[in-house]
């Protein structure tokens, strides 16, 4: 009974460690599946490494209180984790400047670094809990059967009790606190009630506070989606970061609707439509920096606003003036969902859907772009932020062959070093036309024009066409990051003209 408690424990412990890495690393190299891949991975040649030396230390020396010592071990290394991890990947960021490798390396050593012990301690416990619980083989098959059992239920519940609930309502530190107060407790079964005192004293570690004060950080949260924070800056400005925080999600200046940034290319859009623009739909609101500057510019566009995480949207009305943008109504909903389940028609449809470095994959395939398409008003314009490295227009090339197939024309204009706006009308026009409607611009925006008049043209005769069988934009991106720090590439921050 005894051993079956602790196997149990040790399972449920295991995939809450999982799941909390994910979580600690993403505000330093985001939750791309290639962050999942590298954390999954891991853990799995952790346990192997551990199944191998517990089945061979149980061999050697069979007693409980070697395997309870053994498990609280690893409870104290995972109680460390959460204070050691935020100096440690702090370090990891700036030394492999993942602003411009990406989350790949990054996060395989740093996941190799912190969670390489307390989980190989754990995959001890499985075969070790066997061989104390086999004095004799004729029950060999029942027993490692019933163990197994226990420990793949309690990995079951680990999942979903951390998921769902415990890193929601009590954040990461104190989930992964919390486990290895579990494990401590499982610990005292095999080492007697004297080592519930550790138990006690890991659990005291709950009341310290998650995290620590970053310099001009405003609020920090983690929602059910990623990490969320705010932060002031020293001109003025309030930028919204999630995840990895090495690029701002929106950027809100007090004293005026424009920023500089990539969110200040939309606003060329509204003329490109033939005819008066006045129903807008943005996928990927965030901080509403778009919204901002679309409702302001143009005083007859109204705008629906989709943004997946209500913590997102909350933090952006209390920090960054959301609530105080006019005809904008906000919907939590996933960009495609919503789609999917309106009939409402747009005159211009604005995508900044991004879980950094990547584009979703399902918001650049042909069927996502068959749907964009059917919610667009005749001669309405579709527009898309795509991020991409001098150089290498992999990416951009697929996404703009993929929208060429479903509207006839592709449209990109590479307005920053880093990010091109690729837009397309239902309905054909010329270059000339574009250059020409762009001159209704409003004036806060005018300096955009020699720009565009300069950088727009036709794409989407080069690339793959993107569908939801393949949409391979993870490999595209990472192969771009990859060739551009080979060759000496370094993430230089720009501007548009309309910075305040």
């Amino acid at each position: 009974m005894r051993l079956g408690a602790v196997v149990f424990l040790a399972g449920a412990a295991t995939l809450s460690v999982e799941i909390s890495a994910s979580r600690l690393l993403a505000p330093f190299f985001g939750s791309s599946t290639v962050v999942w891949a590298n954390v999954i991975g891991l853990i799995l040649v952790y346990l192997s490494v551990g199944y191998w030396f517990g089945g061979k230390l149980a061999d050697r020396s069979p007693h409980a209180a070697l395997l309870g010592r053994i498990i609280l071990v690893a409870a104290a290394a995972i109680a460390v984790i959460p204070f050691v991890a935020r100096p440690f990947l702090d370090t990891t960021v700036q030394e492999l400047d993942t602003a411009s490798l990406g989350a790949a390396v990054g996060s395989f050593f740093a996941a190799l670094a912190l969670f390489a012990v307390p989980v190989t301690l754990l995959g001890t416990v499985s075969p070790f809990a066997i061989r104390l619980s086999l004095p004799t083989v004729e029950n060999a098959g029942s027993v490692s059967g019933r163990l197994y059992a226990l420990s793949t239920i309690g990995s079951i519940l680990g999942t979903f009790c951390a998921a769902i609930v415990a890193i929601p309502f009590a954040g990461t530190q104190r989930t992964m606190i919390g486990t290895a107060v579990l494990l401590a407790v499982a610990a005292g079964l095999l080492l007697g009630l004297r080592w519930q005192v550790l138990a006690v004293a890991f659990a005291a570690l709950l009341a310290v506070p998650p995290g620590a004060i970053k310099s001009g950080l405003l609020y920090e949260a983690e929602s059910r989606y990623q990490y969320v924070d705010v932060r002031q800056e020293s001109d003025g400005a309030r930028v919204l970061e999630l995840n990895e925080g090495v690029v701002a999600n929106s950027l809100w200046y007090p004293g005026s609707v424009l920023t500089g940034g990539e969110w200040d290319m939309f606003v060329v859009v509204p003329p490109l439509v033939s005819h008066p623009a006045h129903r807008v739909l943005v996928l990927g609101n965030a901080g509403g920096s778009t919204a901002r500057a679309l409702t302001a510019l143009y005083p007859h566009v109204s705008v629906d606003g989709v943004e997946i995480d209500p913590t997102v949207t909350a933090a952006a009305r209390r920090f960054l003036g959301l609530g105080r943008i006019p005809r904008l109504h906000v919907i939590t909903a996933d960009a495609r969902a919503y789609l999917r389940s309106t009939k409402k028609r747009y005159d211009v449809i604005a995508i900044d859907v991004y879980r950094q470095p990547y584009i979703p994959f399902q918001v650049t395939t042909r069927e996502f772009f068959s749907e964009v398409r059917s919610h667009l008003t005749p001669g309405g314009c579709v527009a898309l932020n795509v991020a991409r490295l001098p150089h290498d227009r992999g990416l951009l090339d697929a996404i703009a062959a993929t929208i060429r197939s479903e509207l006839g024309q592709a449209w990109d204009w590479d307005a920053l070093r880093f990010n091109s706006l690729l837009f397309a009308c239902r309905g054909p026009v010329t270059r000339a036309e574009l250059v020409h409607r762009a001159r209704a611009v409003p004036a806060p925006a005018k300096s955009l024009l020699p720009l565009f008049r300069r950088g727009v043209y036709a794409t989407g005769f080069h690339g793959t066409v993107l569908t939801d069988d393949r949409a391979p934009v993870e490999w595209l991106s990472d192969r771009a990051i990859v060739s551009y720090v080979a060759h000496g590439g370094r993430l230089q921050h720009e501007h548009l003209p309309t910075r305040p």
